[in-house]
């Protein structure tokens, strides 16, 4: 593999260490915690090469971990729940100034993130389908 542009590389470490650092916070928090992992490792293994080794096995986790996601009807429904409690979330946070950090920056990251739970979710359950 050729050696990555200094700035570029720069990049790839900045934003792969990001999505590191919010995938491992969302490894508690609701959210696709092991799927944003797994792309931060990759862009990092990308900008230092010693890190590739780490790609395999944190893929093979995540998709576990998504498989696993939709493996059964309670936690499909329980995913559809929580992103639809997302999604209503938001729109209230936007719409009622009482709130605590209400406004509509707060109300769109929540509804995004149900929206993105919505997306892993569907993908999830078209790449379990395509394995049986």
């Amino acid at each position: 593999m050729a050696a990555e542009h200094p700035v570029k590389r720069i990049a790839l470490i900045v934003v792969g260490g990001a999505l590191v650092a919010v995938g491992a916070a969302l490894l508690v928090l609701p959210g696709p915690g092991l799927l944003l992992v797994f792309a931060g490792v990759v862009l990092l293994a990308r900008a230092v090469p010693a890190l590739s080794r780490h790609v395999e096995p944190v893929r093979a986790r995540a998709m576990r971990a998504a498989e696993e996601s939709v493996s059964s009807g309670w936690r499909i429904a329980g995913s559809v729940l929580v992103g639809l409690t997302l999604v209503s979330a938001g729109v209230v946070w936007g719409l009622c100034p009482g709130l605590p950090f209400a406004g509509w920056a707060t109300g769109t990251s929540l509804v995004l993130s149900g929206v993105v739970l919505f997306a892993l979710l569907g993908w999830s359950h078209r790449r379990l389908r395509a394995t049986r």
